[in-house]
Protein backbone atom coordinates (compact mmCIF):
# COMPACT_ATOMS: atom_id res chain seq x y z
CA UNK A 1 0.00 0.00 0.00
CA UNK A 2 1.29 3.46 -0.93
CA UNK A 3 1.50 6.08 1.82
CA UNK A 4 -1.24 8.62 0.98
CA UNK A 5 0.58 11.35 2.89
CA UNK A 6 2.90 13.26 0.64
CA UNK A 7 5.47 15.71 2.00
CA UNK A 8 4.80 19.37 2.59
CA UNK A 9 7.25 22.26 2.85
CA UNK A 10 6.51 25.35 4.90
CA UNK A 11 7.98 28.35 3.12
CA UNK A 12 8.05 31.60 5.04
CA UNK A 13 9.27 35.16 5.02
CA UNK A 14 9.38 37.81 7.73
CA UNK A 15 7.89 41.16 6.73
CA UNK A 16 8.59 44.40 8.58
CA UNK A 17 4.96 45.51 8.63
CA UNK A 18 2.15 44.84 11.11
CA UNK A 19 0.30 41.56 10.59
CA UNK A 20 -3.04 43.27 9.99
CA UNK A 21 -1.55 45.40 7.19
CA UNK A 22 0.04 42.37 5.52
CA UNK A 23 -3.14 40.34 5.92
CA UNK A 24 -5.33 43.08 4.43
CA UNK A 25 -3.05 43.36 1.40
CA UNK A 26 -2.57 39.63 0.80
CA UNK A 27 -6.27 38.86 1.40
CA UNK A 28 -7.25 41.06 -1.54
CA UNK A 29 -6.96 38.84 -4.65
CA UNK A 30 -6.69 41.93 -6.85
CA UNK A 31 -3.15 42.34 -5.47
CA UNK A 32 -2.02 38.86 -6.60
CA UNK A 33 -0.59 40.05 -9.95
CA UNK A 34 1.73 42.40 -8.03
CA UNK A 35 3.44 39.60 -6.09
CA UNK A 36 2.53 36.18 -7.55
CA UNK A 37 4.73 35.74 -10.63
CA UNK A 38 2.37 33.23 -12.27
CA UNK A 39 -0.29 35.94 -12.41
CA UNK A 40 1.88 38.93 -13.28
CA UNK A 41 -0.04 41.34 -15.45
CA UNK A 42 -3.29 39.40 -15.09
CA UNK A 43 -6.65 40.91 -14.29
CA UNK A 44 -8.40 39.30 -11.32
CA UNK A 45 -12.18 39.35 -11.62
CA UNK A 46 -14.95 38.40 -9.20
CA UNK A 47 -16.48 35.00 -10.01
CA UNK A 48 -19.36 34.29 -7.63
CA UNK A 49 -17.86 33.68 -4.20
CA UNK A 50 -14.36 33.40 -5.69
CA UNK A 51 -12.06 35.16 -8.16
CA UNK A 52 -10.98 34.19 -11.67
CA UNK A 53 -8.09 35.10 -13.92
CA UNK A 54 -6.14 33.96 -16.93
CA UNK A 55 -2.84 32.26 -16.16
CA UNK A 56 -0.16 30.48 -18.20
CA UNK A 57 -2.17 27.24 -17.70
CA UNK A 58 -5.47 28.84 -18.76
CA UNK A 59 -8.38 30.25 -16.79
CA UNK A 60 -8.07 29.58 -13.05
CA UNK A 61 -10.45 30.17 -10.19
CA UNK A 62 -9.22 31.17 -6.72
CA UNK A 63 -11.45 30.80 -3.68
CA UNK A 64 -10.18 32.21 -0.37
CA UNK A 65 -11.50 31.38 3.07
CA UNK A 66 -13.62 34.12 4.59
CA UNK A 67 -11.76 37.06 6.03
CA UNK A 68 -10.87 36.42 9.63
CA UNK A 69 -8.93 37.77 12.61
CA UNK A 70 -6.54 34.82 12.74
CA UNK A 71 -4.44 35.61 9.66
CA UNK A 72 -5.69 32.59 7.72
CA UNK A 73 -5.36 33.05 3.94
CA UNK A 74 -6.02 29.47 2.85
CA UNK A 75 -7.27 29.26 -0.71
CA UNK A 76 -8.28 26.71 -3.31
CA UNK A 77 -7.05 27.10 -6.87
CA UNK A 78 -9.09 25.33 -9.53
CA UNK A 79 -7.29 24.84 -12.86
CA UNK A 80 -8.87 24.44 -16.33
CA UNK A 81 -9.01 20.63 -15.99
CA UNK A 82 -11.33 21.09 -13.01
CA UNK A 83 -8.73 19.81 -10.56
CA UNK A 84 -8.51 21.84 -7.34
CA UNK A 85 -5.54 22.44 -5.08
CA UNK A 86 -5.83 23.52 -1.43
CA UNK A 87 -3.11 25.96 -0.37
CA UNK A 88 -2.67 26.66 3.36
CA UNK A 89 -1.34 30.16 4.03
CA UNK A 90 -1.02 32.24 7.22
CA UNK A 91 0.04 35.68 8.38
CA UNK A 92 1.49 35.18 11.85
CA UNK A 93 2.09 38.23 14.07
CA UNK A 94 5.50 38.78 15.62
CA UNK A 95 5.99 38.72 19.36
CA UNK A 96 4.25 41.34 21.51
CA UNK A 97 7.54 43.25 21.74
CA UNK A 98 7.67 43.38 17.92
CA UNK A 99 4.19 44.44 16.74
CA UNK A 100 5.50 45.81 13.45
CA UNK A 101 6.71 42.52 11.99
CA UNK A 102 5.00 39.31 10.98
CA UNK A 103 5.75 36.03 9.27
CA UNK A 104 3.91 34.84 6.19
CA UNK A 105 3.85 31.05 5.91
CA UNK A 106 2.75 29.16 2.80
CA UNK A 107 2.55 25.37 2.86
CA UNK A 108 3.58 23.81 -0.45
CA UNK A 109 2.08 20.35 -0.72
CA UNK A 110 3.47 17.75 -3.04
CA UNK A 111 0.77 16.36 -5.31
CA UNK A 112 0.54 12.72 -6.40
CA UNK A 113 2.68 12.01 -9.43
CA UNK A 114 4.76 15.17 -9.01
CA UNK A 115 8.45 14.70 -9.77
CA UNK A 116 11.15 15.81 -7.34
CA UNK A 117 12.16 18.52 -9.83
CA UNK A 118 8.61 19.82 -10.24
CA UNK A 119 8.04 19.91 -6.49
CA UNK A 120 11.35 21.71 -5.91
CA UNK A 121 10.38 24.19 -8.62
CA UNK A 122 7.04 24.87 -6.90
CA UNK A 123 8.79 25.45 -3.57
CA UNK A 124 11.24 27.88 -5.17
CA UNK A 125 8.42 29.72 -6.99
CA UNK A 126 6.48 30.18 -3.74
CA UNK A 127 9.62 31.39 -1.96
CA UNK A 128 10.24 33.94 -4.71
CA UNK A 129 6.62 35.11 -4.58
CA UNK A 130 6.85 35.62 -0.81
CA UNK A 131 10.04 37.66 -1.23
CA UNK A 132 8.22 39.81 -3.78
CA UNK A 133 5.32 40.23 -1.33
CA UNK A 134 7.81 41.28 1.36
CA UNK A 135 9.54 43.77 -0.94
CA UNK A 136 6.24 45.21 -2.10
CA UNK A 137 4.90 45.71 1.42
CA UNK A 138 8.13 47.05 2.91
CA UNK A 139 8.51 49.53 0.05
CA UNK A 140 4.99 50.97 0.32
Amino acid sequence: MTDPLLPSRHVSVWIHRPADVVYAYAADPRHLPAWAAGLAGATIEPDGDAWATDSPMGRVRIAYVRRNDLGVLDHVVTVPSGESFYNPMRVVPGEAAQPDICEVVFTVRRRPGMTDESYASDVLAVAADLVTLKERLERD
